[in-house]
């Protein structure tokens, strides 16, 4: 008998509703997205093992080296098996770290919070995140920057419950904080593995030929031609056009995440006026930003283009870095403003990518594509922070202070999103030959299959 998770059980009847697809990829991105948050367990996970913030730093760090890495190995087998599948066995790893976790804080193992967090999570950090993306360009050809965007917010957007749901946890479940972690994940994994379910039985793909009624063409330049479905992954992987946008993408990442990550102190160091509490709103601030911009401006590039979308992303950015480096630091309303804006592009570039692989190289195989480009944000995740910090860590060691501190990486953030706005500018459509090529060696694979 045919599984229930396999993707032929899930192509949905004639008249169903493909509004429900969104909702069901929320589901799964707002679990996941609790990873934005782990910072609330740092502290009391740092009591509990009385062992350094680097320590635990650790745990989150491999959680996204896994997110990127099953993301780029297991996208072939999202494509194939179907979002059913995937959500499903995200959800199964995601709780699984939890629990595996809740293990390790229980006995003292630190090492079982980094399995079961870092490896298992991030396992299904990976296949959650990159689950719903190709089947929700399918069911929305005419508006697939919108309807990424509104999934992806949600991985953007899961840490503004996340955080207070934890907090909330951590001082009802135990005597101190240090002492409901382990319950906190219990009751974290078992919640989060109801709602990941839900998403991953309500979601469906469309039949075969399925078009919404009414669909107009799609306006980017970059699209390609409707007749054609889309090329394989390797295909894609070999082209020019998949590193340009592996550049873009990481550069993008890169300047967003020096400011995401050191976002506390920089605008403490800055201003001498805003103390701790100031500070966590303005993190607060910059993380509802960076939902936002997930889904206005990925919406926005289903009608002004993909490519002209990164030019805003890129190009607009560098100039806001250089604003903040020259003259942003002079008023805190400035500053808080600007870096606002630089946020909704880091996040608005994360949900814009799908559906700029789609016009790039089709719909077929965008998800798989999708996670090979994923190594970029994880490669990026330890490239923005070792820049910043690196460069804080060498002007303390020359006897600066102050502002100082964080200056020079402003102007490297210059240089980085000016290498992504170049890399963008040299994107351009695949020619036909790639097409032919690619559909012809399927030819010749299936007739000697």
């Amino acid at each position: 008998m045919t599984s229930l998770l396999d993707r032929e059980r899930s192509v949905a009847p004639a008249d169903y509703n493909r509004w429900f697809i969104p909702p069901a990829a929320l589901a799964v991105h707002l679990s996941i997205g609790q990873v934005y948050a782990f910072s609330v367990f740092r502290n009391p996970l740092v009591e509990r093992f009385d062992t350094s913030l680097t320590a635990i730093g650790v745990i989150f760090s491999i959680s996204i080296v896994m997110l990127g890495l099953s993301a780029a190995f297991g996208g072939k087998w999202v494509e194939r098996n179907g979002p059913r599948k995937a959500m499903f066995f995200s959800g199964v790893f995601w709780s699984a770290g939890f629990l595996v976790g809740a293990l390790g804080v229980a006995t003292g193992q630190l090492w079982l919070v980094y399995f079961g967090y870092g490896f298992l999570g991030g396992l299904g950090l990976g296949i959650g995140y990159i689950s719903p993306v190709s089947t929700l360009i399918k069911w929305f050809p005419d508006r697939p920057g919108m309807a990424t965007g509104i999934a992806i917010m949600g991985f953007g957007g899961g840490a503004l419950i996340a955080s207070p749901l934890s907090l909330a946890l951590l001082d009802t479940l135990g005597e101190t904080p240090a002492d409901a972690v382990a319950p906190t994940f219990l009751v974290l994994g078992a919640g989060y593995f109801v709602v990941m379910m839900m998403g991953a039985f309500t979601v469906r793909v469309p039949p075969e030929g399925w078009t919404p009624s009414g669909m107009q063409a799609p306006v980017s330049r970059d699209t390609p031609k409707p007749s054609v479905d889309g090329v394989t992954v390797e295909t894609a992987f070999t082209t020019r056009q998949f590193w340009l946008v592996w550049i873009v993408l990481f550069c993008n990442v890169t300047a967003g995440i020096a400011i995401l990550e050191q976002a506390a102190p920089m605008v403490e160091v800055f201003f001498t006026e805003v103390g701790p509490a100031e500070a966590a709103g303005y993190v607060g601030f910059l993380s509802l930003c960076n939902m936002l911009g997930r889904i206005v401006w990925s919406s926005a590039s289903d009608s002004i283009g993909r490519k002209r979308t990164y030019i805003g992303y890129l190009g607009l950015g560098a100039v806001l870095y250089l604003f903040i480096a020259v003259a942003g630091t002079s008023s805190v309303v400035m500053f808080v403003g600007v870096t606002g804006l630089i946020l909704s592009f880091y996040g608005g570039g994360f949900a814009t990518v799908p559906a700029y692989l789609k016009d790039l190289f089709g719909t077929r195989n965008v998800g798989a594509i999708h996670g090979r480009l994923l190594t970029a944000w994880s490669l990026a995740g330890v490239a923005g922070p070792m820049i910043v910090n690196g460069i804080a860590d060498y002007q303390i060691a020359a006897g600066n202070e102050g502002p100082a501190l964080y200056e020079l990486s402003l102007y490297v953030m210059v240089g980085v999103m000016t290498v992504g706005f170049l890399a963008n500018m040299m994107v351009r459509p695949l020619p036909d030959s790639v097409y032919r090529k690619d559909a012809a060696k399927e030819e010749v694979e299936h007739d000697r299959g």
